[in-house]
């Protein structure tokens, strides 16, 4: 394994030093050190990060590898600065057996891009009927710690109350897709005003709300872990926030998507801006800010959600929902929270690489960056700027929502276990080369 020596950068935004990778560990850190032989990189400006964790991505294979493969989407998101992503089960077939989690598992160790960690289903075949083989996946290679029935809710109260006993046993946690489906039923936008303007059947708030408030007093009752995917609302916020005050063991997350977009871009029709929880209002954007500046919302999650082109180019109601957003996550987390003010660097690495992390019990990954420590590390350039591009991602996927749009910030390198998965900008060959 060639050593790299990364040549003054700023850990957590802080002052420039250098930082030695040596046997998969940071070696050493501190000016101007020397390491012979070591492969040098230029990290002049760049912020060092421990490299980024995503609790919430869609590979989708197995079944449908038309959108994305373990393999494109462990390059994507590379590019992003990811050293680990969690895999969502909505696949074909389910993630809901011990044989098909391990099998998710080896493809991304295979890949050598990023570290996959499967995430089991709650119920078997999604279908929400009876739980999955929990303890199976818990107990198999891929070691499953977080388990999610994402894209469709666990609704039944009965269902989901078992699931939550279950995984105390190996200290796991149950990721809920807050959506009732009685309230959402054909829903394709945010129940508003724009919404009976536009003629689309609205999703209201207190879809995902009930759902929140139901559950984190389930996971009080039983005394388990609960995580919220994808929280987008401002009562939501509010609901999680007194959940925590009563010490209540929940988690949220926020996507950079409803950081950053309002259902007013749903007037152009164009099912690129089809999503669930669909795109909320500019008083809920603001909400999900505070609340992630605040420590409410514990972590930002991308819902990386591929779609080929022919499930996008066609009329909204038919449309898939879901956005790609590995590659743009750090740069629009850069734009609404740390350009302005309400995060520090230290803080971005808590929300994308320590909590999650840890919220996913995944050993290795969310490390601070200091001597012994694995070296996993992302390089990112905070005063660059560049427009994004669909046809410029690593993903086989193109439905971004930020065409055309500039983003602050660049990804230069990352870092996987000390081997370079990105330089300059552009993957290598990763870690069997």
């Amino acid at each position: 394994m060639t050593d790299h020596l990364l040549r003054r950068a700023r850990p957590l935004g802080g002052d420039p030093v250098d930082l030695l990778l040596s046997d998969g560990l940071i070696a050493a850190i501190g000016p101007d050190l020397d390491a012979p032989g070591a492969t040098v990189v230029d990290a002049e400006g760049l912020i060092a990060l421990p490299g980024l964790v995503d609790l919430h991505t869609h590979l989708r294979e197995p079944g449908r590898e038309d959108a994305e493969t373990v393999l494109t989407g462990t390059q994507s998101a590379a590019r992003g600065g990811f050293t680990c992503v969690h895999a969502m089960a909505n696949t074909s077939p389910v993630a809901d057996t011990a044989g098909v989690v391990e099998q998710v598992w080896r493809l991304g160790r295979e890949g050598g891009f990023c570290d996959v960690q499967p995430v089991g289903a709650v119920t078997v075949g999604l279908a929400g009927e009876r739980l999955a083989e929990l303890g199976a996946m818990a107990d198999s290679a891929a070691g499953v710690r977080v388990f999610s029935d994402d894209g469709i809710c666990v609704s039944d109260a009965v269902l989901m109350r078992r699931a939550l006993e279950y995984v105390k046993a190996f200290d796991g946690v149950v990721a809920q897709h807050a959506q009732e489906p009685r309230l959402t039923e054909g829903a394709q936008m945010n129940e508003s005003a724009l919404s009976g303007e536009l003629g689309l059947v609205g999703w209201p708030a207190v879809a995902e709300e009930a759902i929140i408030a139901r559950d984190v007093l389930l996971a009080e009752h039983v005394g388990s872990r609960l995580h919220v995917c994808h929280l987008s609302t401002r009562g939501s916020v509010e609901i999680v926030r007194w959940a925590k005050s009563r010490g209540i063991d929940v988690t949220a997350e926020v996507t950079p998507h409803h950081l950053l977009l309002t259902d007013d871009l749903v007037r152009s029709y164009d099912p690129i801006y089809k999503v669930n929880p669909p795109l909320r209002s500019a008083d809920d954007v603001a909400a999900v800010r505070e609340g992630l500046a605040d420590g409410t919302i514990d972590i930002v999650a991308t819902d990386h959600a591929p779609h080929p082109m022919e499930d996008k180019e066609c009329e909204f109601a038919a449309a898939a929902f879901g956005m790609i957003g590995l590659e743009t996550a750090l740069p629009i987390v850069q734009q609404t929270m740390v350009d302005t003010g309400a995060l520090t660097w230290e803080q971005v690495a808590q929300v994308l690489s320590a909590r999650p992390a840890r919220i996913g019990r995944v050993e290795g990954h969310g490390r601070p960056l200091a001597v012994g420590e694995p070296a996993n590390v992302v390089l990112h350039d905070p005063d660059a700027t560049h427009t994004v591009v669909p046809g410029d991602t690593a993903s086989l996927s193109r439905n971004t929502p930020y065409a055309g749009i500039e983003l602050p910030g660049r990804v230069v390198a990352t870092f996987l276990r000390g081997t370079p998965t990105v330089l300059s900008g552009e993957l290598t060959e990763g870690v069997h080369a």
